[in-house]
């Protein structure tokens, strides 16, 4: 009796066996695993590609760089123990802008190569970016202990308006300079959508936040300010 069961489920098991491999087998099952297999052989090709590697190095590269440099110089003027996570300037609408661009830059390299192809676009990009830190990083260091990345709504003692130097030429070179440098990553990328998407939305930002810092810093300051902002643009376009 045990041996006819054996031979029973041993005949089941043979059974299964051969439906499965016939499954596997399946002509629709076959074209759909060597068309993912193709796929993703594709996906690898492009982004392993000289373009994709270059690029997508510079804009981390670029993005990397722009935090780290601002928490270390916000460590050395103000010392560590007054300095937060918040010096890092990673913000949820941040993070989600940047991830943005990196998903519509790899849709594009897949759809439309060509567009990413374009270096006198990129290489410009690249130009805005080391431009746009280094306008911004000599507000900084200009601006010393003065600088922080919070509004100040209350006057410290160390509190002082900042004229010289570069902030002779613009009232708000941190601004400016952030502001070429975030649109300069998606220009380097030849990413179109983010690009103008970037230039929008941070033009809108600072034409609401300008006023809001300088209505304290005419209280801080008074006439001085009022006589400063009258002469010195703010640094970018269209915000007086």
């Amino acid at each position: 009796m045990s041996a006819s069961i054996s031979l029973f489920y041993d005949t089941e098991n043979k059974i299964e066996s051969i439906a499965s491999f016939r499954f596997a087998l399946n002509p629709q099952t076959l074209a759909r695993f060597v068309s993912q297999s193709l796929i993703v052989a594709e996906m690898a090709e492009v982004l392993t590609s000289y373009v994709a590697i270059r690029q997508i190095s510079q804009f981390v590269g670029a993005i990397t760089f722009f935090h780290v440099s601002e928490y270390i110089l916000a460590m050395l003027f103000h010392g560590r123990s007054n300095v937060s996570s918040t010096s890092l300037l990673i913000s949820k609408h941040y993070a989600i802008a940047m991830g943005f661009s990196l998903v519509e830059y790899i849709v594009e390299l897949f759809l439309f190569p060509n567009l990413k192809e374009i270096w006198l676009i990129s290489n410009f990009g690249l130009l805005m970016i080391l431009i746009g830190e280094i306008i911004r990083k000599l507000a900084i260091i200009t601006a010393g202990r003065a600088f922080t990345h919070m509004i100040r709504i209350y006057y410290e003692d160390n509190h002082q308006l900042i004229t010289h130097g570069i902030y002779s030429l613009m009232r708000h070179p941190s601004y400016c300079g952030f502001y070429w440098w975030a649109i300069g990553t998606q220009v380097m990328l030849c990413n179109p959508f983010s690009t103008i998407i970037f230039i929008l939305v941070l033009w809108r930002f600072f034409y609401k936040r300008i006023p809001y810092e300088e209505f304290f810093l005419r209280q801080f300051f008074g006439q001085q300010y009022v006589e400063y902002s009258q002469n010195v643009p703010s640094g970018l376009p269209f915000i007086k």
